[in-house]
């Protein structure tokens, strides 16, 4: 929900009507930064709420919108005053860093810079009944996180949550896009005079955002696009992906990116696109190409990253488009011969997605390597090289998945049988799902970091 039609709180002794049995002034003790409980309408549940900003309605009620502990900020919303319990009230500490609690909460385990792992070691495939896992003075595995710090830039992005109130509101009641209306999740900086409608309308060809269904429709007669501008890259059946350069179509860029941030919460916009690459995946039909979700990276990343920001439309997702983009994205780095990974921290939805498709792909290469290779070994950096996912992230995948195992001085692959028919399984039922096919990409790796050199003759008068 949008911030509401009102003005913001001052000092005043206009009466204000009783909410729950509770005295007014109560609520005015409730301010920016307080922890109580509220009541989540959408799980009808109470839940220990933080007060991000609050207003007066016309009629003199109090509004609050709050931020849930420990769920994602797509859940933040506008209460009224009677969905909270005074009694649980908590103040915010004085003297305390300012939202240093939100740090602890926010924090992401794939954040953290991983630890360098020793020399390269051959890592023998095992069953689990050959072996038993010895102590060792070594008795943790050191846990390697997927990537270094994250960099300052993304897709027009900057990590971290900016301190200010406003942008932690969503902004945007609705918008319409192509067939579908979407609620936001997050906060965008759209124009202020846009965010105080109903909806914004946005074409979905160059995403052009407008104010009503009448402009829309007049520009939907003069916009010349059919699908995103750049090179179409990929064709197969009815999906496609075009490469937009951010320097070449900043528009687009500019405005696909204020798409983006409605349902991103990681990000801050910047407005420079011209260091970026923008896949965009589309459906066809007879009226044209349909935007589904995109991915952005950067076109020299001393990190190696190989994605800066993902995301499949809230009207696509659970359809294994997030997959398909992830496989889009390796597939590019296995043509310029890198290891990539994507830039962090990732989103929770993003997270999930990328695990799925680390294990599948890890997997995937084990079992095949076993076959052709029975009686050898492999290395991590194997697997990083034959999946082009980094080797750190493979390290953590098989950390999660808790098949890396110490044992007699040296790491190793333990797959007990059960594990292994599971995967099987899971291989078998994913080749019926789409799947990037790597004869349909057209698509060459461009030096973006060399530059011409030009050459100077200085001549001396005499």
């Amino acid at each position: 929900m949008t911030e509401p039609k009102s003005e913001i709180i001052e000092e005043e002794n206009n009466e204000i009507p009783k909410a729950n049995g509770v005295a007014p002034n109560l609520y005015e003790k409730v301010i920016e930064g307080c922890r109580l409980n509220v009541k989540m309408a959408s799980q009808n549940e109470w839940r220990q709420a933080e007060i991000i900003s609050r207003c007066r309605a016309p009629n003199g009620s109090m509004k609050f919108y709050v931020h849930y502990v420990d769920c994602n900020r797509r859940l933040d919303e506008w209460v009224q005053a009677d969905m909270l319990d005074i009694s649980t009230l908590l103040m915010p500490q004085k003297g305390g860093k300012k939202g240093a609690h939100l740090k602890e909460e926010s924090r992401d385990p794939n954040e953290t810079e991983g630890k360098k792992t020793g020399r390269k070691r051959k890592i023998p495939l095992l069953p689990m009944d050959e072996i038993k896992v010895e102590p060792s003075d070594q008795t943790a595995i050191p846990t390697v996180n997927s990537g270094s710090a994250p960099s300052l830039r993304g897709s027009m992005s900057m990590v971290g949550h900016s301190e200010d109130a406003m942008t932690r509101i969503r902004n945007v009641e609705c918008i319409e896009l192509g067939r579908s209306r979407i609620q936001p999740w997050y906060f965008s900086p759209y124009p202020q005079q846009l965010t105080s409608l109903d909806c914004i309308y946005i074409c979905e060809f160059c995403l052009k955002y407008l104010k009503s269904k009448t402009c829309l429709r007049r520009h939907m007669e003069k916009c010349a696009l059919c699908h995103p501008p750049g090179n179409q890259i990929y064709c197969q059946d009815k999906l496609s992906f075009f490469e937009i350069d951010g320097r070449k179509n900043k528009s687009y860029a500019q405005n696909l990116c204020l798409l983006a941030k409605l349902f991103l919460d990681h990000k801050t916009l910047y407005y420079d696109t011209d260091p970026f690459l923008f896949y965009v995946l589309t459906e066809e039909d007879e009226k044209g190409h349909h935007i589904v979700g995109y991915f952005s990276k950067e076109k020299e990343s001393a990190d190696e990253y190989n994605v800066a920001c993902i995301l499949v439309l809230p009207p696509f997702q659970k359809k294994g488009y997030g997959s398909l983009l992830i496989e889009f994205s390796y597939e590019l780095s296995k043509i310029e011969q890198k290891t990539g990974s994507p830039e962090k921290p990732l989103s929770d939805l993003g997270l999930l997605s990328y695990r799925s498709y680390w294990s599948m792909a890890i997997m995937k290469e084990l079992f095949a390597f076993k076959r052709r290779h029975p009686n050898e070994d492999i290395t991590v950096q194997d697997i990083s090289m034959s999946t082009s996912i980094k080797r750190e992230d493979v390290v953590s995948t098989l950390q999660q998945l808790d098949l890396y195992k110490y044992y007699k001085g040296q790491y190793v692959i333990v797959i007990s049988d059960e594990k292994r028919q599971v995967y099987e399984k899971r291989i078998e039922a994913s080749k019926k799902k789409t799947r990037i096919n790597p004869a349909a990409l057209q698509w060459r790796p461009k030096e973006y970091g060399k530059k011409r050199v030009g050459f100077f003759f200085i001549f001396k008068v005499k």
